[in-house]
């Protein structure tokens, strides 16, 4: 059973995002850190140490504009060069003043308008750095009764997704995220994951829905949906982060450990782990206080370490005492496999493959932290603006 969970681990990957790398805080402070990047081609040196140390985490999530370049098939040769590749482009529609009611649901056509061309621009930048995945994250919405219609700003959403959608070219998908609240108060337009499916199945399958861990009201049981949109075949990927009270963004499985493993658990029970299954596992953190590449790494090592546990679940002892109506002896099983310290296998599998075992102390040992910090001198540190 070692062998195979072995195995399997080392097909995982998780993709972390360009912004955990540069500055970010909250809506009053945002925090400067010295060696932040100062550009996109930095930001990829810097998640380049992460897969380097982890060995799982090969590629790195884009935001544009944040992350605009002349030349992006340079950039994707930058990162090639790192041992890393672009993953997901992640679409920014919420940050430009025309967007104050809204992009693509505004009920300004004009702004409309520029709010779609962005997604088609990012389609563009998919070409450009051999991208197969868009993000689609809409801060639209309404903070008061009457301000707008909901049901046309729904069917401007969908003609703004139609269009996105036909232009996507062969082996592209998008991923629709939906949220809660925030910035909109009294209605977000595409706030559950209801709201994200019909629009994504209405689509066909290219459309797909992504579902970030720090996007639901306290308590929901997160690992229902991902279990159903498996079911469905709609679910794209995760933006993993953890959450204490809104869409806190701290580091995955800091805040609740336990739901990170069932939710793993229902994706590997549902067929949704692995290379072949479509997929995406990606971080979405904003680390305000720590130190971000430390941050990411440990984010992944959290992740690493939620998944072995799930693999480690004995599903046909849990299909027999279910099937027996065993309420104890099936939860027995889920717990047994969640309190296995999986530290000294994950330390195994990292030098069998000839990393260090403890990615954190080699990464404080290798000296990039201080070698940036010296180096990285004037300029304009990246951040959520830049």
């Amino acid at each position: 059973m070692t062998t195979d969970i072995k195995a399997a681990l080392r097909a995982q990957a998780i993709e972390t995002p360009s912004w955990a790398y540069g500055n970010s805080g909250t809506r009053f402070k945002v925090f400067a850190q010295p060696g932040v990047p100062r550009d996109p081609f930095e930001k990829l040196a810097d998640a380049a140490q992460v897969h380097a140390f982890t060995g799982i985490a090969p590629s790195v999530a884009l935001h544009i504009p944040w992350d605009r370049v002349d030349d992006y098939a340079a950039l994707s040769a930058h990162a090639a060069g790192l041992g890393v590749r672009i993953g997901a482009i992640n679409s920014n529609v919420f940050q430009d003043d025309d967007y104050r009611l809204g992009s693509v649901t505004n009920p300004d056509p004009r702004i409309r308008r520029k709010a779609t061309d962005h997604l088609l621009a990012c389609v563009d930048i998919m070409d450009a750095t051999g991208s197969d995945t868009l993000k689609l994250w809409f801060s639209d919405g309404i903070n008061y009764p009457g301000q707008d219609d909901l049901r046309a700003r729904q069917d401007r959403l969908a003609e703004a997704l139609s269009e996105v959608y036909d232009r996507l070219g062969e082996g592209q998908r998008f991923l629709l995220e939906y949220k809660l609240f925030e910035p909109a108060f009294y209605a977000t337009d595409v706030p559950d994951w209801g709201t994200a499916y019909a629009h994504c199945v209405r689509l066909g399958e290219k459309a797909q829905v992504v579902v970030d861990t720090g996007h639901h009201a306290p308590g929901t049981n997160i690992e229902f949906i991902v279990a159903f949109l498996l079911r469905e075949g709609r679910l794209g990927g995760f933006d993993f982060n953890s959450r204490f009270y809104a869409d806190d963004d701290l580091m995955v499985g800091s805040a609740d450990p336990f739901q990170l493993f069932r939710i793993m658990f229902e994706v590997v029970r549902g067929g949704g782990y692995g290379p072949d299954s479509g997929v995406a596992f990606m971080l979405d953190q904003c680390h305000n206080i720590e130190p971000k590449i430390a941050g990411q790494i440990r984010s992944v090592m959290n992740v690493q370490e939620a998944t072995a546990k799930a693999l480690l679940v004995d599903t046909g002892a849990l299909a027999a005492v279910q099937a027996a109506g065993d309420v104890l002896g099936a939860n027995a099983v889920l717990m047994d496999a969640y309190n296995t310290d999986v530290r000294p296998l994950l330390a195994e599998l990292r030098a069998e493959a000839g990393l260090e075992p403890d990615p954190m102390a080699a990464y404080a040992r290798s000296g990039y932290f201080e070698k940036v910090c010296a180096e990285r001198v004037g300029g304009t540190q990246a951040g959520w603006g830049a």
